[in-house]
């Protein structure tokens, strides 16, 4: 009886304790603040600007706005333009960095990603969003059929970029004098399932309007919901009239993701945004756009109409209009049935279309897929590191001179005067001696070198394709392959920015300059300007025969596979 009652007593005071922690955990105060996520890309914490509204209840789903910054700017100037909050008569931006105005209340919970800084929105700026929004997510009550996406001029850019790439996500969207990167119009028809509101001055200086007239025009064209606020006689701060008092917040409050439309339309390049909806693209023609229009017509039936592509996969798991049993597929004319519970696969042999038993065909083959695709970019757009080698025991000159090389790859952060600043992002240099396993496990290698001084490159020297001769010093090659779980990308010969030009404004470091612009390969004379061969990988990871040839000719570079 005792050690029952004293059990009893242990439990309710258990109890009581934890009732009693729950009331005196930390809350967050409501209003304008700054958070932090840890960065698994460079092993920092990052910061974002976030609005908690008053009186927040974490037992209701709040409506969700992430706040896309411009060039020059930041997570918290960001968050107060968001609100309709413009500088006061003669503040720089620096100085209004450093304080939040009182501005009213919304029942809208709203972050703004630093994102690196003034460093674009593809890449580790990219990822830095989706943590962003992740990291809101596991801390908050959100809707998620109630997340919306804006930003100014970069941030613009950024909001399409993102918006289009990953379209199941958002319930709208809505750029302010946007600046997409390349490429982001050939996605215009992703929105097919959400609103889009843009704004911009008819007299910009800095971003043409024609631009965002153009996307206005293309996609009422295409049937996208689209409405267009063009402000008169205003230059590039249009931010300053599109977010007047409070007015995203009005516009958004009315828009609601549908998670199961009838109608999916999809186009991507890249394995890396293969998904749609109830859509995932698994095999399509390397660096071409493959396109779907995927319809469901009745119950248990649906056309489709495709370009580009050799294999995709439907998942109407939950889908309103789907049962599982048999269904009828109409794909390019021709009819598929199939029965299925929600999943069905599909690949196309000598032009006719079956139902295929994996949705990735190739099963354990080296195949081109999400994860493992190219180009070089690729390789820096995640968690990598930055391998010099001593395998050859250099000396001291030597090996200053590999680490100073690796050393310049790897400075992000050069400082790029007052406005640009700085890019914040930290990534390692180590010797090929230094890398540890958990590096092998967890990151993508960027490896300078050959195999003869690289002691990683020599690892894998039986799986990569292409090895420049040792003796080379005329020659730089350049390439991503996939080789275990992630990337390496090889930098052999002379580095990939060798003779490049720092002439131009410097968004970015002269060496990350073309990263975005390299294909699978690049092999080069004297300077990276003096291309000899550059090209894609099969899907395969197969190297065409004319790339094979022009490498082959140098006499340079030995060729494996």
């Amino acid at each position: 009886m005792k050690v029952f009652f004293l059990k009893a007593v242990l439990f309710l005071s258990s109890g009581l304790i934890t009732t009693h922690t729950d009331l005196l955990a930390q809350q967050l105060s409501s209003g304008p603040q700054v958070l932090t996520f840890f960065s698994n890309a460079d092993d920092t914490e990052q910061p974002y600007g976030l609005y908690l509204p008053k009186n927040y209840d974490k037992n209701k789903k709040y409506p969700l706005i992430i706040m896309l910054h411009g060039a020059g700017s930041n997570h918290r100037l960001a968050l107060r333009r968001v609100f309709g909050k413009s500088n006061a008569e003669g503040e720089t931006d620096v100085e209004a960095t450093r304080y939040f105005p009182a501005w009213e209340d919304v029942d809208f919970i709203v972050a703004s990603p630093y994102a690196r800084g003034t460093a674009g929105y593809q890449g580790i700026p990219e990822q830095d969003v989706y943590d962003v929004l992740d990291d809101v997510k596991k801390r908050f009550s959100i809707d998620e059929n109630r997340i919306s996406l804006t930003g100014l001029s970069m941030g613009g850019g950024g909001t399409l970029w993102i918006g289009l790439t990953r379209p199941d996500i958002w319930a709208a969207i809505a750029p302010v004098c946007p600046a997409p990167p390349a490429g982001t119009f050939d996605l215009a028809a992703n929105a097919l399932n959400f609103p889009i509101h843009f704004f911009h001055g008819d007299a910009d200086p800095v971003v043409p309007v024609d631009g965002t007239r153009k996307w206005v025009t293309h996609l009422q064209d295409i049937g996208v919901e689209v409405s267009y606020k063009e402000f008169v006689d205003v230059k590039h701060d249009s931010w300053v009239s599109a977010y007047d008092n409070e007015f995203i917040f009005e516009w958004f409050s009315h828009a609601e993701r549908n998670p199961y439309p009838n109608n999916v339309r999809f186009v991507s390049k890249h394995y890396k945004y293969n998904k749609a909806f109830w859509v995932t693209f698994d095999k399509f023609k390397v660096g071409t756009l493959a396109e779907i229009d995927a319809k469901l017509t009745g119950e248990n039936s649906a056309a489709i109409t495709t370009k580009n592509l050799d294999a995709f996969t439907v998942n109407l798991a939950r889908h309103p209009r789907f049962k599982p049993g048999n269904m009828s597929f109409k794909i390019d004319g021709n009819t598929v049935s199939a029965k299925t519970d929600s999943i069905v696969s599909f690949s196309k042999n000598g032009g006719i279309w079956t139902v295929s038993p994996a949705a990735q065909a190739g099963g354990a083959a080296l195949t081109k897929k999400k994860g493992s695709e190219g180009p070089i970019y690729d390789a820096f757009s995640s968690r990598h590191v930055y391998v010099y080698g001593t395998a050859d025991n250099p000396s001291a000159q030597e090996l200053k001179s590999r680490m100073d090389i690796a050393n310049q790859a790897a400075d992000w952060s050069q400082y790029r005067g007052p406005f640009l600043g700085r890019i914040m992002f930290f990534p390692r240099v180590l010797s090929d001696k230094e890398v540890r396993p958990s590096d092998l496990e967890s990151a993508n290698l960027v490896l300078f070198g050959t195999k003869e001084t690289n002691a990683l490159i020599a690892k894998y020297a039986d799986k990569l394709p292409l090895h420049l001769n040792a003796s080379d010093k005329a020659h730089g090659l350049f390439y991503v392959f996939p080789v275990e779980k992630h990337y390496v990308a090889i930098s052999s010969g002379l580095p990939w920015w060798a003779g490049a030009e720092d002439q131009g404004y410097p968004f970015l470091p002269v060496m990350h300059r073309k990263l975005s612009e390299y294909k699978d390969v690049l092999f080069f004379k004297d300077s990276s300007r003096n291309i000899i061969g550059e090209g894609y990988f099969g899907h395969d990871w197969k190297l065409s025969e004319d790339l094979k040839a022009k490498l082959a000719a140098s006499g340079a570079v030995s060729i494996t596979k």
